[in-house]
């Protein structure tokens, strides 16, 4: 039950996110959480062997290369889903950052609401 909460609620912050950002669009909520588990499982499987690849060029970028390896899962999820699409490196960077933070804030006053 956790585990779709907390699809629900990153497809929430994907959709709300996708309407605020510019070069970032969802058409549907059903997008969002198409796009929210797509996210979930190329964070799983596809990260770890991107980061596995570019440890020196993140080493010597001080860590800054990670954001672009966010964004290429942003834009892989982008070309994956059809009611979803980004523009650009640069929406896909800030979407990701926004994304990460929301998330984040949203998964904590979840667990806060269920200790109370």
């Amino acid at each position: 039950m956790n585990y779709i909460l907390r699809i629900l609620l990153s497809a929430l912050a994907v959709f709300v996110l996708a309407h605020i950002l510019p070069g970032i669009t969802v058409s549907s909520y059903i997008s969002a959480v198409v796009v929210a588990v797509l996210l979930g499982f190329l964070n799983t499987i596809i990260r770890p062997v991107l980061v596995v690849l570019t440890i020196p060029v993140t080493i010597v970028t001080l860590g800054l290369f990670l954001l672009v390896i966010n964004a290429i899962i942003v834009m892989l999820a982008g070309y994956f889903v059809s009611g979803f699409t980004v523009s650009g490196l640069l929406p896909a960077i800030v979407f990701s950052v926004l994304l990460s933070i929301s998330q984040s804030i949203l998964h904590k006053l979840v667990k806060e609401d269920k200790k109370s």
